[in-house]
């Protein structure tokens, strides 16, 4: 690969007039040149799509027309990315600073998958804390079974590893296909630094419960019944000692 990759940052939203501005200025204002931005919208109706017109020129792909669910819109992006690593930056959330793409690229060096960190964000944008879980040293597709360490924001995938999203998950699909990549990934590289700014409050919070079912047989699939088991009596520890601490998670 390049030394000097090819990024293709792809962003989904439907009718978030508050928040796709965030979202886009912290991608078209990055200080690395080799960026392909690509936005899918589900045809919204509430003034979304004035303002990623505005952008219209720093955007390499706008592509408004109704879809399946949000896993639908992401396959679609990921089918019109012709770069060496794909993002999937959700409207409200951000990359964490204008240098962040080009610190990644330096750090690249024929990684299958770049991650770092995320700080949480409120839709003032004020900083409300950091994820509860820690994201690994090292990473692989095993890293996943005592909980989603890393964010879906903050990893950045090789796009020859990258498959579509399994539809039939309608609320962590994301785990899934990180899962699905990592295992064909031969090499990650953490970043040790924040890469993204994540809006708090998305679908799999709004639809906990949902969330937590689907997880489970997710990671059921990958990692067998039993020890699925025993490593959700460790992340029900680990959440009660975060609450205990820390208070309720905002992740």
């Amino acid at each position: 690969m390049s030394a000097h990759p090819k990024f293709s940052i792809i962003t989904v939203v439907y009718n978030n007039v508050r928040d796709i501005e965030y979202t886009l200025k912290s991608v078209v204002n990055q200080s690395y040149d080799n960026i392909e931005y690509i936005v899918i919208d589900g045809q919204s109706t509430d003034g979304t799509l004035d303002v990623i017109q505005k952008y219209s020129n720093q955007i390499s792909v706008v592509l408004s027309e109704k879809d399946k669910g949000i896993y639908d819109a992401m396959n679609k992006g990921l089918a019109l990315a012709t770069g060496d690593y794909v993002l999937f930056l959700n409207s409200g959330d951000e990359i964490y600073d204008l240098n962040s793409i080009e610190n990644l690229a330096k750090l690249s060096d024929n990684a299958d998958i770049l991650y770092g960190e995320t700080i949480l964000v409120d839709e003032h944008r004020n900083i409300v804390g950091e994820r509860r879980h820690k994201v690994p040293a090292h990473f692989d597709w095993k890293s996943f079974r005592y909980g989603m360490n890393i964010c879906h924001q903050a990893i950045y995938i090789k796009r020859e590893i990258a498959e579509p999203y399994d539809l039939n998950y309608k609320l962590c699909a994301d785990i899934d296909w990180v899962i699905r990549c990592a295992k064909k990934s031969k090499k990650s590289v953490n970043a040790q630094q924040y890469v993204a700014r994540y809006l708090v409050g998305g679908m799999s919070k709004q639809k906990h419960k949902e969330s937590l079912k689907e997880r489970f047989a997710i990671f059921k699939h990958y990692y067998g019944a039993i020890p699925n088991l025993f490593n959700h009596g460790i992340i029900a520890l680990k959440a009660i000692w975060h609450r205990l601490n820390y208070g309720k998670p905002q992740d």
